[in-house]
């Protein structure tokens, strides 16, 4: 089963329920590629652009590479306003991109679904020389604040979460200076969210392999979420990391 069309059967939940990034990491960004109206960049799979309006608004040339088509028209809503954007609805893996064109490519929770050896050295020759590549995701942790409500959760997901397939996307984000970057950075910033049961049982919603959940699983599943959230007081705290992966193409 290909999971990376999954999320494009809910764009308007996916929209809603899924965090957005701190502005810090755009600052950072901005800072360090010097984004303006002269950069070319480029963003692998932005789904409904949770990482897109705050690069627009640099004034960069920015073009936005989806797979899904229902992301793609959703996209085009938000933000053909901008006369900087531009999308192409395509797969990254086989669309052919221009040499040594971009300033910045970017993946937000993304580049992992693509193997390493295809993504890494497709960049490397879309990038100019100079030019960065930047990966960062959200990291979230729902234990730490809450690990009485967190056992009561995993009760839940053991006795009704039955999926066909199982979600095995991971990639080593350092293995990228094993084709020709360096000057690898990494930061991080931390942010912390309080969802009600129904705000939590929206956003999991949005997970690949809960999209796919069948009946009755489904409905169970579901349900036992939000009676172990509600018998908690009816909050869950997640702690979010988002971590920034940042090389750069030699001169």
């Amino acid at each position: 089963m290909d999971f990376r069309k999954t999320f494009d059967k809910i764009p308007e939940s996916f929209d809603k329920y899924r965090p957005r990034y701190c502005k810090e990491l755009f600052q950072e960004l901005e800072m360090v590629c010097e984004l303006n109206s002269d950069k070319n960049v480029l963003e692998i799979g932005p789904g409904t652009g949770q990482a897109t309006e705050l690069i627009l608004k640099t004034g960069c040339n920015y073009t936005a590479i989806e797979l899904g088509e229902n992301f793609t028209s959703l996209m085009k809503e938000k933000y053909s306003c901008y006369k900087n954007f531009h999308i192409v609805n395509a797969d990254f893996e086989n669309y052919i991109f221009e040499e040594n064109k971009y300033d910045l490519v970017y993946s937000a929770a993304t580049i992992q679904w693509i193997p390493e050896e295809i993504a890494f050295t497709k960049i490397f020759k879309m990038l100019k020389p100079g030019g960065y590549l930047a990966m960062f995701m959200t990291r979230s942790d729902e234990r730490s604040a809450n690990p009485l409500l967190r056992d009561e959760i995993d009760k839940v997901y053991d006795k009704f979460f039955y999926v066909k397939q199982k979600y095995n996307c991971k990639m080593h984000y350092e293995n990228v200076l094993n084709y020709g970057f360096d000057h690898l950075k990494y930061k991080e910033w931390k942010k912390v969210r309080k969802l009600n049961a129904e705000e939590y049982v929206c956003y999991i919603s949005t997970h690949c392999e809960h999209i796919l959940l069948e009946e009755p699983y489904k409905s169970n599943y579901y349900d036992g979420i939000r009676k172990v959230i509600m018998d908690a007081g009816n909050e869950i705290v997640i702690t979010d990391t988002i971590p920034l992966y940042l090389v750069q193409k030699p001169l």
